[in-house]
């Protein structure tokens, strides 16, 4: 290989569950001495980890794909790969439409990708990872694939079966994080309350959740919990140990019981707010975020706005919102997509809305607190981080006034809130903490 030849631009695209493969994908390259660059113009090879969930994230894929080919065109590149959800979907679709490209692999491919980029697969290192920035903060995949047949999602299309990592795989991994200076430990699956039980015939996660916070990391949090039969053991451990933080990602998608049972949820309305009232019961500082889809098949205007009410009562701290999307590789797909697009988009911006009138109201409740706060980046005197109950990238952001303290990306610092905004805090800096 010449210095050129052996140089690789990398695009991690869609989800937290894709970064880690590309993460995993980049430390065997460099390994074999491939150099990962910045820039698609100071590389000879491209590879493209594409998501496939919904239409936009298909799109982005698609567009992204063809920037790369007119990079081939040009001369500045040499070689175009393409990995992950899309090729798990459209593989032969593709081959035909975009001859231009090398190769299409899948999400279960690594070593193979491996090898067309002049690398080999080594087992010894199935556990490293190059992190992607910032590196005080990470994520820890738990499980591949999902067995759950959700009639929305092709997600068991694309990534296969739910299949637990062990325990002891998984704090090794987590130590190796710790090791390159990660602080922050994201929990991550398509569903992680079925964590253990295909490997240890029960429910693991709290097991897990203890073992990794024995470990001392800073904050531990927790993503993606599927509703039913989530285990409530851990909402206690949560409470009991300082460095578990007071948040869970529980996606309920609806609330109506009619569009629960379509979308093959397993629960019903009444199941959930059980759930929601054990949850605050056992841990009454704990912040919950939740995603819903508007304008499901057949969805009414009487359901949706039970929906509305749902989120009004039950107040959720996070909520995030999604049009539906009607996916030929998920079961709904057979059902007609009666919701008008328009209809759709109007709703979803109706409840994020009245989401917004709810985390006005609980943010300003935050001012006047003094409140620990993770930093992410900083420029000049200011700093952007989140508290506890904040997940990277999709929640609310901090805006410190550094008030003289040097501080840096993956600081833990204590602030003072003085001013808010639905999904923005603003205060300055007391201290820095050890």
């Amino acid at each position: 290989m010449t210095e050129q030849s052996n140089r690789i631009f990398l695009l991690s695209l869609g989800c937290s569950k894709n970064t880690v493969d590309s993460e995993r994908l980049m430390a065997q390259a460099e390994a074999a001495g491939i150099i990962f660059t910045e820039s698609a113009r100071d590389a000879e090879t491209i590879i493209i980890n594409t998501c496939g969930f919904i239409a936009d994230a298909k799109e982005e894929s698609i567009n992204e794909t063809l920037a790369a080919i007119a990079e081939k065109e040009s001369g500045r590149v040499r070689k175009i790969f393409i990995m992950g959800c899309l090729p798990e979907l459209y593989r032969s679709e593709l081959q035909a439409e975009l001859p231009e490209v090398d190769g299409f692999f899948g999400t279960r491919e690594l070593p193979a990708i491996l090898q067309a980029i002049g690398a080999r697969y080594r087992v010894e290192l199935q556990l490293h990872r190059s992190l992607t920035a910032p590196g005080h903060t990470s994520f820890l995949k738990i499980s591949e694939g999902c067995s759950r047949s959700c009639s929305f999602c092709s997600i068991p299309r694309i990534r296969g079966p739910y299949i637990s990592q062990p325990l002891d795989q998984l704090l090794s991994e987590a130590r190796l994080l710790q090791e390159k200076g990660v602080q922050e430990l994201n929990i991550i699956a398509q569903d992680i309350t079925l964590y253990g039980v295909d490997l240890y015939g029960r429910q693991m996660l709290n097991e897990l959740l203890l073992r990794l916070s024995d470990m001392e990391f800073r904050w531990i949090r927790l993503l993606y919990a599927y509703p039913l039969n989530f285990p409530l053991e851990v909402i206690s451990t949560m409470r009991q140990r300082e460095n578990v933080c007071n948040y869970l990602d529980l996606p309920l998608q609806h609330c109506n019981d009619r569009i629960l049972r379509s979308m093959n949820r397993g629960i019903t309305k009444e199941g959930e707010l059980a759930l929601i009232e054990a949850i605050r019961e056992r841990n009454p500082n704990i912040r919950l975020r939740t995603t819903m889809i508007a304008g499901y098949p057949g969805e009414t205007r009487h359901e949706f706005e039970e929906l509305l009410e749902f989120a009004a009562t039950v107040r959720f701290d996070r909520l995030g919102c999604f049009p539906y999307c009607h996916e030929e590789f998920s079961p709904a797909f057979s059902l007609e997509d009666s919701v008008a697009e328009e209809e759709k988009q109007s709703r979803t911006a109706e409840l994020m809305e009245l989401q917004e009138g709810i985390s006005e109201e609980k943010n300003n409740k935050l001012e006047e607190r003094e409140i620990t706060v993770c930093i992410d980046r900083t420029e000049e005197d200011t700093a952007w981080g989140r508290t506890e109950w904040d997940a990277p990238e999709v929640d609310n952001e901090c805006s410190l006034e550094c008030a003289g303290h040097t501080i840096a990306p993956g600081s833990f610092c204590l602030a003072r809130i003085e001013d808010s905004s639905p999904y923005e805090l603003f205060g300055t800096v007391l201290k820095v903490l050890e």
